[in-house]
């Protein structure tokens, strides 16, 4: 089954993709780090898919331009998760739901901040892990954002992030 239908319904306003012209298309390593994204949600036992495993989905990816910037920056998976555990902590198995975990309200805001922008840049080509990366710093209550500061990723790393998006030849 395509990932890509998931994205498009998980959007908290489907509608605004009406015509197949204005849908934005997801890069293949931002489509693969969303699916890490819901099993690392899984794996952790939680109740919600939160904006911190949108970063680890990232990381677990490895290769796309999201990743590479966080491990440039000093962010690996294995400072994130430990990250995660004392924001967070793990959840008793008897809590867990069955299926995939749905998406809190803030995952959901920065899937739809990563189309926007891309909407917004009028640009052609696809909406990358960068444009997921970027959309977490800007959900400033998140956890994921939270986890990011506290791990040293600050707002002129978020500039530089941004001005990697804006360069409309870079791709995933």
């Amino acid at each position: 089954m395509d990932l890509r239908w998931f994205l498009i319904c998980d959007c908290s306003n489907p509608e605004r993709f009406s015509t197949t012209e204005k849908v934005p298309k997801w890069s293949a390593k931002a489509l693969r780090a969303y699916g890490f994204t819901r099993l690392e949600a899984m794996k952790m036992w939680d109740t919600d898919t939160r904006t911190c495993y949108l970063v680890t989905g990232i990381l677990l990816d490895g290769t796309s331009l999201g990743a590479k910037f966080l491990l440039a920056n000093g962010i690996t998976i294995s400072k994130l998760r430990e990250e995660i555990l004392k924001a967070i902590g793990r959840r008793e198995l008897r809590e867990v739901p069955i299926g995939f975990p749905p998406l809190d309200a803030s995952t959901q805001r920065v899937l739809d901040w990563a189309a926007d922008e891309k909407l917004k840049s009028g640009e052609s080509g696809e909406i990358t892990t960068a444009h997921i990366l970027a959309g977490v710093w800007s959900e400033k209550e998140s956890v994921g954002h939270k986890i990011l500061a506290t791990l040293g990723f600050k707002e002129e790393k978020a500039k530089e992030l941004n001005a990697l998006i804006s360069i409309p030849c870079v791709e995933d």
